[in-house]
């Protein structure tokens, strides 16, 4: 038999023992991405509506795949969380888990399918 309060077991842990950790993954990859995408916009802007060679020659440079790649994982990863919360929110039981696996399987597909590309057109 536990002699604890209610107080007791429920401190720290949320709902759900990990609200806490989630929202501030939230809000470290929002500020990552309030850094990235103004880089990212100014890397990739001068070199769109190129040919073909001239992007390979651009992204062969370390600082503009960097960026690209950073924005991309950083973006999927943000993402996956803000649609996780919410599927949560508007889903409940077997619907919501499927979803969120197929969510998380798309959002780290596109990451993977990016960066992989970059890296070819780098190399």
């Amino acid at each position: 038999m536990r002699y604890l309060t209610d107080r007791k077991r429920a401190a720290g842990l949320g709902a759900a023992k990990s609200g806490t950790d989630h929202l501030w993954g939230m809000h470290v990859s929002s500020i990552g991405l309030i850094i990235l995408v103004p880089l990212f916009v100014f890397t990739f802007g001068p070199i769109l509506g190129s040919s073909y060679e001239e992007v390979v020659a651009y992204y062969a440079h370390p600082w503009p795949a960097a960026i690209a790649a950073l924005t991309l994982a950083v973006g999927m990863i943000h993402f996956k969380n803000g649609a996780q919360e919410a599927i949560l929110d508007y889903m409940h039981g077997a619907s919501a888990r499927l979803t969120i696996i197929l969510v998380t399987c798309l959002a780290y597909g596109i990451a993977g399918v990016g960066i992989f590309s970059l890296i070819r057109l780098a190399l």
